[in-house]
């Protein structure tokens, strides 16, 4: 899939569906490595925009438990943006794909969360979060591919 990005005109437009999952989270300062697998739907929302919902699978140190999150993207400032918040609706990112790329931060308590997102082609896009603060230090990899 090389460095090459694909520049996505409208969001919203382009997660709408069902995408596979897979995650790798790495904990820097131990060593420690974690699997998650499963799915993710964007479905409409009323009044516009999607509901991320998101449900599989996550194995941390040998152990496999379910996994679920949801979240709301909704239409941005800017045509063909999307405002993520979470499910409470509370602010999340921005996120802008019209040049194929993004980067995102969040603070959350102590912590910060810096994410990066890859669009590669129609079907697959990737976020590479970084989340570093006083309790953590982790890289959360993540790899969609467009359910057929």
């Amino acid at each position: 899939m090389g460095g090459e990005v694909w520049p996505v005109a409208d969001v919203l437009a382009y997660l709408s569906g069902s995408w596979r999952v897979r995650r790798s989270v790495r904990d820097l300062a131990s060593g420690d490595e974690g699997r998650f697998t499963g799915t993710t739907a964007f479905e409409a929302l009323d009044g516009g925009g999607l509901l991320h919902r998101e449900s599989g699978t996550f194995v941390w140190r040998g152990v496999a438990r379910p996994a679920e999150r949801t979240l709301r993207f909704l239409p941005g400032a800017v045509p063909g943006t999307a405002d993520v918040r979470f499910a409470d609706g509370q602010p999340f990112h921005g996120l802008d794909l019209r040049s194929g790329r993004h980067t995102a931060g969040h603070p959350c308590a102590a912590d910060l969360y810096r994410g990066e997102f890859t669009v590669r082609d129609a079907d697959h896009w990737r976020t590479v979060w970084r989340v570093g603060g006083p309790a953590k230090d982790l890289v959360l990899t993540t790899d969609y591919a467009r359910d057929a």
